[in-house]
């Protein structure tokens, strides 16, 4: 449901069906949610086969240029012949999550990805706890 609302806020179209298969099946509106978020996909509206799952493949080319992590994103089949419907939302997710880290002004999908908290630490502060038993080890009494 979240990732619905989120493709409609984003493109500004609603599903043309009640099933998400049905809607996202032929590509074109997850290629205007790419090009919402900086995309510049030239996608074709025919009913071919073809012609449907070469847009979804420029979506996924797009994600993975866009950021998205390749073990987030779902192979064309699962969304054309319905194999893997879980695995397409999850890829919505993660767009979605990557569009805010991407600093995208729209609307939000998701939790904000973590970035990276590079900590230093001094000499003397690594040396300080070589002398800390850890708990694991046990103890000496």
């Amino acid at each position: 449901r979240q990732a619905r609302e989120w493709i409609e806020a984003v493109s500004g179209e609603p599903y043309s069906s009640d099933d998400t298969h049905e809607a996202l099946k032929d590509g074109t509106l997850l290629c205007k949610v790419a090009n919402k978020l900086g995309g510049n996909i030239k996608f074709n509206s025919s009913k071919m086969a073809f012609k449907q799952m070469e847009n979804i493949g420029k979506f996924l080319e797009f994600c993975t240029g866009y950021g998205c992590n390749t073990s987030d994103m779902f192979q064309t089949v699962d969304l054309y012949e319905n194999q893997n419907m879980p695995s397409v939302i999850n890829g919505i997710h993660a767009l979605g999550r990557r569009a805010q880290a991407n600093q995208f002004a729209g609307p939000v999908l998701g939790v904000r990805e973590a970035t990276a908290q590079h900590r230093e630490f001094t000499d003397e502060q690594l040396r300080a706890g070589d002398g800390v038993i850890g708990l694991q080890m046990g103890s000496n009494k």
